[in-house]
């Protein structure tokens, strides 16, 4: 690519969301999304160094695999805000991760990658390995350098739901198994950038909590049926034919769900109200949290969509999963969940769906 290409893609809401694509100086792409075209120049400067070199490892006890990526030991940790990669570039200063003066939403490859586009096969190892192919890609939600899901308003929810739809696309085009959206938050989880931001990860295969799930829904588990029936005691919120619930099976305390009456295999499955009801869910949940904790809470946000060719009877859901089982408690995730995977849950989530439900 050697010119930015401008596209325009399918509507939101009343709005037509539009696209650039930007080469950036050191070959990694640049996607830039708001409601009206861009067309403003790029601010030179000098270009930020990408680090690569990862690979795939497997163990051969528990059958997953691994990513080793020795560079990202040195990846950019809590910059002061005037050194910020994810703001806006300003002429004369040192460029950031975005080279242009202003933004609504940005999509970038991550210049930290475990996973990336033409990863070669590792050269030696005495135990299994593969290629890291994939993708690792950070989405900054706003060029405010604070806020959340909660504060940004339904549009730029909106506006992220169209950019996560339009990333699915091309990850899975690209060859990725699986696609993961996902946000950490709060300095608890270990996020090392604050402004509102995400990541989406491509992987080459399915990972396996991805594949059982997968699996369990091929095999005639229905979870839209289950959420009339759990509706009542489970129930946190509803809008637009979603449903934000506590599932009786959660692993964390306060972990709270979104999926569709209706089942979808992922967001790119939404009708308009849909897409509308699961953006303005985004946020009320992570406003709850907020306020039921009296503070802004440190979570772990994850989109699971059906993998790659899996769309059949996939039923797509959002997970929020919290590090807190109390205002002042964190809720460590210590040996036995660690080595086993076998959690201990501290409050039952019936409890935890009445507590959210109740806040206003």
């Amino acid at each position: 690519m050697t010119h930015d290409v401008f596209d325009t893609l399918a509507s939101s809401g009343q709005k037509t969301v539009h696209r650039r694509t930007h080469l950036k100086a050191d070959r990694r792409k640049l996607f830039l999304y708001g409601y009206a075209p861009d067309n403003q120049a790029v601010v030179p400067g000098e270009p930020l160094d990408r680090t690569v070199g990862s690979e795939l490892r497997r163990h051969p006890l528990r059958g997953d695999w691994s990513i080793y990526a020795a560079g990202r030991q040195n990846r950019t940790f809590k910059p002061s805000s005037a050194s910020n990669p994810l703001a806006a570039s300003r002429p004369g200063e040192p460029l950031t991760e975005i080279p242009f003066e202003r933004f609504d939403l940005a999509v970038f490859e991550n210049r930290f990658p475990g996973l990336f586009e033409g990863a070669v096969d590792p050269v030696y190892s005495i135990v299994e390995t593969a290629p890291a192919r994939g993708s690792c890609e950070v989405v900054v939600y706003s060029p405010k350098p604070e806020g959340s899901l909660a504060t940004l308003g339904q549009d730029r929810r909106r506006l992220l739901l169209e950019a996560w739809i339009d990333r699915y696309t091309a990850l899975f085009d690209q060859g990725c198994a699986f696609v993961l959206p996902f946000e950490n938050r709060g300095d608890e989880v270990g996020v090392t950038l604050h402004h509102p931001h995400g990541q989406i990860y491509g992987f080459p295969f399915v990972p396996a909590p991805q594949a059982n799930t997968a699996q369990a829904f091929e095999e005639g588990y229905n979870l839209a049926a289950q959420l009339s029936d759990w509706r009542a005691e489970y129930g946190v919120a509803e809008a637009g034919g979603l449903e934000a619930y506590c599932p009786p099976f959660a692993r964390f305390p306060y972990e709270t769900w979104i999926s569709a009456r209706s089942a979808a295999s992922g967001p790119w499955a939404f009708s308009e109200e849909e897409r509308d009801g699961f953006a303005f869910l985004l946020g009320d949940v992570t406003a709850r949290y907020d306020a039921f904790f009296g503070r802004p809470t440190p979570v772990m946000l994850s989109l699971h969509a059906a993998p790659y060719g899996r769309d059949g009877s996939f039923q797509f859901t959002a997970q929020f999963y919290p590090l807190l089982r109390a205002p002042d408690r964190m809720k460590y995730l210590a040996a036995v969940e660690q080595a086993t995977g076998v959690f201990t849950v501290d409050i039952m989530p019936e409890q935890a769906a009445a507590s959210l439900r109740d806040v206003s």
